[in-house]
């Protein structure tokens, strides 16, 4: 049942399409009424004209698109419809509707009964194909005249056949009898169909009929309009056909035997007479066989066919899916590798940074130690510069030292040469006075070397300054090299002296 929804469905929106003139997706009510009144006639379903005018009854609504008219045709005409109506007055109802909207080249070598039923062979052709019926463009099909198009819609070909298009040459007569053939054959399963002479069973009078095979009966008319029709001959696997001698002045004959009747026939010509009894004889060895006829077994085959290639076509899409999801995969691989590879690129960048800030860093502390070793060379150059002074002071204090002893010395003799005779007084004077003299020139030599000790301490005073400076100086580089690295020792100084002159002698002092 829903294979044959769907294909009532096709159909009908074919039609409800062609109803919908403005290309605005809906269709007026008045129109769905008249689609719905016809689609309940030809499916042979009860018209209920109750439900009709009560869900296309007028509103404000305006025009109902496919949506809005898909519940009324669910519910009140392919729910109820059964197997038993005519398929093809079904199509020729939902032809007429499209026809005019489709076909607009006028006139057409053929009638529009003979285009129905080329849109209906497309239609069937296209399903037994595996194809739907969409009115969509032939990809396979070329048009010499035209190579600007891919191919054709069922109308252009309607059309083309319709203008002579592919039958130049051939009467309408003559291209109706081939669609007619074609669609004998392929739709309603006529095998062979023809005019012959049979001989009745109970007046034995011969009379004219028309013929028509199907793969299972042999049905004859009065005519090919197919009326009137006399009777059916019943084919199974148990009858027989034979060809008969010429007799009673009737040619071409053959026996067609059944279980309960036999059946004489006479054909026109000897070629007629043979076609049909190899037709015959062919669908009785097909019923033997229980095959369907050539061309529903080629159907059979095709869809056999398709059904293989989708399958084929379902594995590859399949394996293509896998060789997606694996590329998928390595491609997140890839991502995961690519993003590690720049986490470990940003590490080595940063590590870089680290390692250059580590060598600027080293290179700051060997100019930091470069300075420091120039400021302890100056500290010792200092420390020399400092005992080179002290020495110097040293030998002018001895010097000193020297000079008031014998000072001393000379005032001690003075005083016991005053203490001698008075006779010896002049002597002690002149003495004296040469004391005196020598004396004052020892004041003399004293006052200087006071002066120079005066100066040898200024000069100690500035190398103690200078000493004091580059002690500070080396210092600060040891505090600098030891916040950077924590790996110099800082060098104290040694303890040193020196001595102090006073007015009672020299006193040693420690710093």
């Amino acid at each position: 049942m829903g294979s044959l929804k769907d294909e009532l469905l096709k159909a009908i929106w074919h039609a409800f399409t062609a109803l919908d003139q403005d290309h605005s997706g809906k269709v007026s009510k008045s129109q769905l009424k008249v689609l719905s009144h016809n689609l309940c006639t030809v499916l042979k379903v009860p018209h209920d004209p109750v439900a009709l005018e009560e869900h296309f009854r007028d509103d404000d609504e305006g025009p109902v698109s496919n949506q809005g008219y898909m519940p009324y045709l669910n519910r009140f005409i392919l729910e109820k419809v059964q197997d038993n109506f005519d398929k093809i007055e079904f199509n020729r109802m939902c032809w007429t509707l499209c026809v005019k909207k489709n076909l607009t080249k006028n006139p057409l070598l053929i009638t529009e009964e003979d285009a129905f039923k080329i849109e209906y062979l497309l239609k069937k052709l296209t399903e037994a194909m595996g194809g739907g019926w969409q009115q969509e463009q032939f990809e396979h099909y070329k048009i010499n005249f035209d190579d600007s198009k891919n191919g054709l819609s069922a109308w252009e070909l309607i059309e083309l056949i319709g203008n002579g298009q592919f039958s130049k040459g051939m009467d309408r007569q003559t291209v109706s009898m081939a669609i007619n053939e074609v669609f004998n054959e392929l739709i309603l399963d006529v095998l062979k169909q023809g005019y012959m002479m049979k001989k009745g069973h109970r007046r034995k009078n011969w009379t004219e009929r028309w013929f028509v095979l199907k793969p299972n009966i042999i049905s004859y008319y009065v005519s090919e309009d197919l009326k009137d029709k006399k009777g059916d001959i019943l084919l199974d696997e148990n009858c027989c056909v034979e060809s008969l001698p010429d007799k009673d002045g009737k040619k071409c004959l053959f026996l067609v035997k059944c279980f309960d009747k036999t059946f004489e026939i006479s054909a026109s010509d000897k070629k007629k007479k043979q076609e049909w009894i190899q037709a015959i004889h062919s669908t009785i060895h097909l019923l033997k066989l229980g095959s369907p006829p050539p061309h529903k077994e080629a159907r059979q085959r095709r869809k056999e066919l398709r059904k293989k290639q989708l399958a084929e076509q379902e594995e590859l899409e399949r394996q293509m899916k896998e060789l997606q999801v694996a590329n998928e995969s390595k491609q997140q691989e890839l991502e995961a590798v690519r993003k590690i590879r720049q986490q470990m690129e940003e590490q080595v960048a940063q590590k870089s940074s680290e390692l250059e800030q580590y060598l600027q860093r080293v290179r700051e502390l060997e100019d930091m130690y470069l300075k420091l070793q120039e400021a302890l060379e100056d500290e010792r150059q200092a420390r020399q510069d400092e005992e080179t002074v002290r020495k110097l002071q040293a030998r002018l204090l001895e010097e000193e030292s020297s000079k008031r002893a014998e000072l001393e010395k000379w005032h001690l003799e003075q005083q016991q040469a005053i203490q001698t005779t008075e006779a010896e007084k002049q002597e002690l004077e002149n003495q004296r006075v040469l004391k005196e003299q020598a004396l004052q020139e020892a004041m003399e030599q004293l006052e200087q070397l006071e002066l120079e000790r005066k100066q040898a301490l200024e000069q100690y005073e500035e190398v103690k300054k200078k000493l004091e400076m580059a002690t500070d100086k080396t210092k600060s580089w040891k505090d600098k090299v030891a916040h950077h690295e924590g790996l110099i020792r800082l060098i104290e100084p040694v303890e040193t002296g020196f001595y102090r002159v006073n007015q009672d002698g020299l006193d040693l002092l420690t710093s």
